[in-house]
């Protein structure tokens, strides 16, 4: 069916006035994105948008192969990231607030015959976070049940039998708390960094005895809506281009529902999309892709280094993390713990004259062309001042000498030993 037919049904005219009212989608999601916007200070108007689809998509809950996490995080308490999960609460279909929920828990509730639950998981961070401890079956359950057909297996003692079962977990899920997530999860969410709110950015105190009856209002108005057109909500929403993969299942359902609605929503749920799915490119990347880029640009148009050159130059680096690792350099070894993990390994390698283990630009080609993004204009290697070329030539020389007496085999690979990255 074309989005015409759907946008003609969605706006249909009822029988009143009022009900006209409640079953249009288009004016459903405005009031929505309005109620949502009065309490909750939003780090940018995408975000706003997103929320709003995202509660809408809750009452779809039968249409979906994919429901994406909604996170609420920040780097500090008192940024809202807990208000925004209170004023979603009346909104969603039995939303069950979850504080420290032991897996057995949510698994019955989604689990539950009176229908699909929308879990609102507040304090993640004691989950995934530094201070989290043995929530593996949770973790797993919160990972896995972002697909349909995701479930639980049990061991169930029944007398003297022990038997199987496998529950569901599939639903939907938003989070709030602290810190970040791992990738598992980010990579399946519409992630919302929420901020302390600035002087000037002003929002209607949340009272719940005041302002929850308006939120069920909407509940309302919007599983009526979804009952309505549910039959008619595109399986394939027309994609932002660029959008595809991880982010293409991440938007999918919410694209259908702005599709759904009609109006102008269409287009603000691709601009919101494209604008989101850009951003969580600048977070902050793992340590061995920023040990990668900071090779890359160290190596330059080198055809290899040697070890101790390379961690002297990490060291040097402007801002990066190699001088302090747990209050430690980067060493040798954790350097090559590091590598082992992108195939890449140390052997003997010639700079000049001299030979000592290091490693060659060919070991990296493969773990650069993977992880990194590449160069726009490939750069020559990072120059060096003429102290630091002498040096280098002389700590050369002496490490040749090293190994030379030492009868070892220049051509030999030997692999890193496995350590702990930071010990000595």
């Amino acid at each position: 069916m074309q989005l015409e037919e759907i946008e003609q049904l969605a706006t249909a005219p009822l029988l009143s006035n009022e009900s006209e009212k409640s079953i249009d989608g288009t004016t459903i999601l405005n009031d929505l994105h309005r109620y949502l916007g009065r309490f909750v200070a939003y780090p940018s108007s995408h975000t706003q948008v997103a929320h709003t689809l995202w509660i809408a998509h809750t009452h779809f809950m039968e249409k979906w192969d994919s429901t994406p996490r909604l996170a609420f995080l920040s780097v500090e308490p008192g940024s809202g990231k807990t208000r925004a999960l209170e004023v979603t609460e009346p909104t969603v279909p039995r939303a069950v607030e979850a504080v420290n929920a032991t897996p057995a828990y949510l698994i019955r509730k989604i689990s539950s015959p009176d229908g699909l639950p929308t879990i609102l998981f507040d304090e993640i961070d004691t989950v995934f976070g530094p201070k989290a401890k043995e929530n593996e079956e949770l973790r797993g359950v919160l990972n896995a049940g972002h697909r349909r057909g995701a479930v639980a297996g049990r061991c169930v003692i029944r007398g003297k039998t022990v038997e199987t079962e496998e529950l569901p977990s599939f639903c939907a899920v938003a989070v709030a708390g602290l810190g970040n997530l791992p990738d598992t999860i980010l990579t399946r969410s519409v992630v919302i960094k929420m901020r302390k709110r600035a002087p000037g950015e002003k929002v209607k105190p949340w009272r719940r005895k005041l302002h929850a009856q308006e939120g069920r209002q909407l509940h309302d108005r919007l599983a009526a809506w979804a009952q309505a057109i549910a039959p008619l909500v595109p399986e394939n929403p027309t994609m932002p281009e660029g959008i595809s993969d991880r982010p293409a299942d991440v938007w999918e359902a919410l694209l259908a529902v702005a599709e759904a609605a009609g109006g102008d929503w269409p287009r603000r749920a691709r601009v919101s999309c494209v604008s989101l799915v850009s951003h969580s490119g600048d977070e902050e990347a793992s340590l061995g892709v920023t040990l990668l880029s900071d090779l890359r640009a160290i190596l330059g148009a080198r055809e290899a280094m040697f070890t101790d050159d390379l961690l002297m130059a990490l060291i040097a680096r402007d801002e990066a993390p190699w001088g302090d690792l747990r209050g430690k350099p980067l060493n040798a070894r954790g350097l090559a713990n590091l590598l082992k993990g992108y195939g890449i390994k140390s052997k003997q390698v010639r700079c000049g004259s001299a030979t000592a283990k290091g490693y060659s630009r060919e070991s990296f080609h493969d773990a650069f062309m993977r992880y990194l993004p590449p160069l726009a204009n490939p750069m020559p290697a990072e120059s060096e001042t003429r102290e630091t070329s002498e040096t280098t030539h002389l700590q050369s020389n002496e490490r040749s000498k090293a190994w030379n007496s030492a009868g070892a085999d220049q051509n030999q690979e030997i692999e890193p030993e496995e350590v702990d990255l930071y010990g000595d």
